[in-house]
């Protein structure tokens, strides 16, 4: 089981970005898939979780300008990321939810992490 993010990058506040999670080694459309992030000196917190069982769940913070998809049949994942702030700089990383549900934000729910995606927000 592997899972890869990319597309992280630095924007001006109120930017785009759109990061993808590659994943291989399982059967996308049976799991539920996180997108989680950590600031230096914070601890990692959930943004967004997608389900085929269920609508995208967003933590408040991101509510309204972050949207995640899936490409099944590609075996990938998105977060587009719109009017960033400063406040969203962090390292991004996407996770497996051994289950098909999005059950919350507790990291150690989910099994398989990526290896992160530096995304920074200048002010």
């Amino acid at each position: 089981v592997q899972l890869q993010a990319s597309g992280g990058g630095l924007v001006q506040n109120g930017g785009s970005l759109k990061l993808s999670c590659k994943t291989r080694g399982f059967i996308l459309d049976w799991y539920a898939i996180g997108w989680f992030r950590q600031a230096p000196g914070k601890e990692r917190e959930g943004v967004a979780c997608i389900s085929r069982r269920h609508g995208p769940a967003y933590v408040d913070s991101v509510k309204g300008r972050f949207t995640s998809s899936r490409d099944n049949a590609k075996n990938m994942v998105y977060l587009q990321m719109n009017d960033l702030k400063p406040e969203d700089t962090a390292v991004y990383y996407c996770a497996r939810d051994p289950t098909e549900y999005c059950r919350g934000w507790n990291p150690t729910d989910f099994d398989f992490w990526g290896q992160g995606t530096q995304v920074t927000v200048s002010s």
